[in-house]
């Protein structure tokens, strides 16, 4: 049996936020926003996308791609680097979206 209030949020969740990019980036139950690209060529590029989940939760979404070394151990320190540097990221996003909430 679906009540009144579980209706009312499948259709708020059907409406797009102003910032979607509608089309055939919603699926799912999702709203994504165009992506933002950002490059520097021959070092690397980040893509970041909005996202608004089925469940009304939105997130960031984020993929890079870097060139790495083609020295072994010179790829892995990159690499090792790019996780530590990751982690302060989301710990940075994390805090910031945790002060809010507060």
């Amino acid at each position: 049996m679906t009540t009144l209030a579980t209706r009312r949020a499948a259709r708020a969740a059907q409406r797009h936020p102003d910032w979607c990019a509608q089309g055939h980036r919603c699926n799912l139950g999702e709203h994504r926003a165009d992506p933002l690209v950002i490059a520097l060529p021959g070092y690397g590029r980040a893509t970041l996308t909005r996202v608004r989940g089925a469940d009304g939760r939105e997130h960031a979404e984020v993929r890079l791609t870097i060139a790495l070394a083609d020295d072994e151990p010179c790829a892995r320190v990159q690499l090792l680097g790019l996780a530590r540097d990751l982690a302060a990221i989301i710990g940075r996003a994390t805090r910031a979206s945790a002060r809010r909430a507060a």
